[in-house]
């Protein structure tokens, strides 16, 4: 796989995931929910930490806004990791399993970096109103932007019995994480990864070069040889 098709990929991957953001972002009140199916929903809420919503400010002794710009220049510095190590991959033939994989994730990556980055500038705030792209009084500020989360899948929805200890008589539900498609696609190249880990890390098929083939050849003086051995036995 070259340089051309993974960039395509990621270039799909980025459009279809700021597409659907901005969509959200501009139809939705934040906590605004609508079912497809029963076990699927449009659910819009924002994510101001890392995976599962974690903050920063939540483990270390500092405030939400320092927390959320360490976390953001960290997803950039990651950026470029993970651009390098594609840009090596491609670079050095690598399996196209392994190539697609990081493809995946470079483009996950970088979409919701470029939540974090921008959309606290170009956005207004959703709560109890529809946001405005390029709004005159935005949210918040460059790197402090907040992730768009949409995609909900409740797969089961139920209470526990009563005479279950401790649980009886309360909700369970799976799967709870809302995600989005930037989400997705790292989560589909991570278990690219986990799951074909020989075939990414393997050879590549067309870096796999077929051994010469060795034609069987004489040298003169051999044939010679025989010449003159044939010739011996037909005078005999």
């Amino acid at each position: 796989m070259n340089l051309k098709k993974s960039l395509l990929l990621v270039a799909a991957i980025l459009l279809v995931d700021q597409l659907s953001k901005i969509y959200i972002k501009t139809h939705f009140q934040l906590g605004e929910s609508v079912a497809v199916f029963n076990w699927f929903k449009i659910h819009f809420i924002e994510n101001e930490g890392a995976a599962w919503g974690t903050k920063l400010s939540d483990i270390f002794p500092i405030s939400d806004e320092t927390g959320k710009l360490i976390l953001t220049i960290f997803r950039i510095f990651a950026i470029f990791g993970i651009g390098y190590w594609l840009y090596d991959t491609i670079r050095k033939n690598a399996t196209k399993t392994l190539i697609v994989s990081v493809s995946l994730i470079f483009a996950g990556a970088l979409g919701n970096i470029l939540d974090s980055v921008f959309y606290g500038v170009i956005f207004d705030h959703s709560h109890q109103q529809v946001a405005t792209l390029f709004a005159e009084r935005p949210y918040g500020s460059i790197f402090h932007g907040k992730v768009v989360d949409m995609l909900y899948f409740p797969l089961i929805e139920t209470t526990w019995p009563d005479w279950v200890p401790y649980l009886g008589g309360k909700t369970f539900s799976f799967f709870d994480p809302v995600f989005n498609i930037a989400d997705t696609a790292i989560s589909t190249g991570v278990g690219i990864l986990i799951f074909f880990n020989k075939k990414a890390f393997g050879t590549s098929d067309t870096s796999l070069s077929e051994e010469p083939s060795r034609p069987e050849t004489f040298s003169s003086e051999t044939h010679r040889s025989e010449t003159d051995l044939s010739v011996t036995a037909q005078k005999e």
